[in-house]
């Protein structure tokens, strides 16, 4: 049996006081030439609750792991698995943030523009959807708190 190391242990607190299933919040580590990658699982309806809003909660985690990090001289990363049991090929296409900086998404258009020293490639412009009544209302209510 592998022992838990502290690192593993700091993750799999903060986590298990965020969830409802506490039962299953696995952290799985692997110490590689680039670092210690600690990989948590969790329940597929807690994933929200781990990653929070924007992402704000999951790079809060990394920022302390890092400061945890400097304590022992260790260079850390933290991923966050989708444990959902939906198989890969039925998924939703990748959104923006899923993929790495400058790699574009296959399923979007995208057109060439010239640069005086370089091209490359930009999606192109999506035809803007008309507002809401919600969006409407609110940009009038705005309107008349500013007066």
């Amino acid at each position: 049996m592998q022992e838990v190391t502290i690192d593993q242990q700091f993750i799999e607190f903060i986590a298990k006081n965020l969830v409802d299933n506490e039962a299953d919040v696995r952290v799985e580590r692997l110490v590689d030439e680039r670092g210690v990658l600690l990989t948590l699982f969790v329940n597929p309806e807690d994933l929200g609750r781990v990653i929070g809003k924007r992402g704000a909660i999951a790079e809060s985690m990394r920022t302390l792991l890092r400061s945890l990090g400097m304590k022992h001289g260790a260079h850390y990363n933290l991923k966050i698995a989708d444990t959902d049991e939906e198989s890969s090929d039925n998924r939703a296409p990748q959104k923006a943030f899923d993929r790495p900086y400058g790699v574009a998404d296959p399923n979007q258009p995208t057109e060439t523009v010239e640069n005086s020293t370089e091209e490359f490639t930009q999606p192109t412009a999506e035809p803007q959807a008309e507002e809401s009544d919600f969006v409407k209302n609110t940009r009038q209510e705005l309107a008349e708190l500013e007066d």
